[in-house]
């Protein structure tokens, strides 16, 4: 039986993760036209990747059946942030600095993989869910104060 305080913990750990979404969404949405970094070439989009935190589910379901396996998660980790891999938008300005000199693609500028329409939708996303998991913090809250008044 989880303790009183799960409900909690799990909302908490998923309002972590959003506001990490939210941060990195930003970053990318604050990085759409840098065609340069210090690493060289334009910026690379970064992702979260979330997983589930269960890890103190791991001994109680090596002793109990399978049948009487908890169901419930405990909340959510970040597990990792990684560069999206896919190619650059190639946009045509031979004046730019950074524009490509020979070849095929000559006048051509690579610039971020960066869609601000997909940033947003993930944006919006990432909001919903940290709303999302503050109602539950707000219900919560919400329970206990009616379990106390009823104690008195």
């Amino acid at each position: 039986m989880p303790g009183m305080f799960h409900a909690l913990n799990v909302a908490a750990s998923g309002m972590t993760a959003q506001r990490m979404r939210m941060d990195v969404i930003s970053d990318n949405i604050a990085n759409v036209n840098t065609s340069r970094t210090t690493e060289g070439g334009p910026f690379q989009r970064s992702r979260v990747i979330l997983r589930p935190r269960n890890d103190s589910l791991r001994f109680i379901s090596a002793v109990l059946p399978e049948r009487l396996q908890p169901t419930t998660g405990d909340g959510v980790n970040v597990m990792k942030i990684e560069k999206d891999n896919r190619n650059p938008r190639l946009m045509y300005d031979p004046t730019h600095p950074d524009a490509i000199q020979y070849g095929p693609k000559q006048g051509y500028v690579q610039m971020p993989n960066v869609n601000v329409v997909e940033e947003m939708v993930d944006m919006i996303s990432a909001t919903r869910s940290y709303e999302a998991n503050m109602t539950m913090v707000n219900a919560s809250r919400q329970m206990f104060t009616k379990a106390l008044e009823i104690g008195r």
